[in-house]
């Protein structure tokens, strides 16, 4: 394990996997890494089975934090200038159509959160 921010993190193949799986699909794998960093989690991933060094948890530790620090930039983009206009559309539409509580929805921090996410997974997404 090692220490972000006082909180104790779990280096594991699982966890690069799934880490790699998001940055691809968010697309900040190749903008935030640079080319040794990127070779260094696919190396890691297909050679070690178990993450024993304590240098190599440290160093993978910070490629964690560059790409969950980009990650969160861009989901906080999107969800402003993405996931709120969308959150207010349709909550206009759910109120015309009667549903009482979808004035909420626009105020909602997951609900617009949420929209931005599936926004990239959109295919039309640069």
């Amino acid at each position: 394990m090692v220490r972000i921010n006082r909180t104790r993190f779990l280096v594991s193949r699982e966890k690069l996997i799934k880490i790699r799986t998001v940055a691809i699909r968010t697309g900040v794998w190749y903008k935030t890494l640079d080319r040794a960093e990127r070779g260094l989690v696919e190396l890691t991933i297909r050679v070690v089975k178990r993450i024993g060094s304590l240098l190599l948890k440290r160093v993978l530790t910070s490629v964690f934090r560059k790409l969950q620090t980009a990650m969160e930039n861009k989901i906080a983009y999107l969800a402003k200038k993405v996931g709120k206009p969308l959150a207010e559309k349709l909550s206009l539409i759910a109120q015309s159509w009667g549903n009482a509580s979808a004035f909420l929805w626009k105020t909602e921090h997951n609900f617009i959160r949420f929209l931005a996410i599936m926004y990239l997974d959109n295919p039309g997404y640069p």
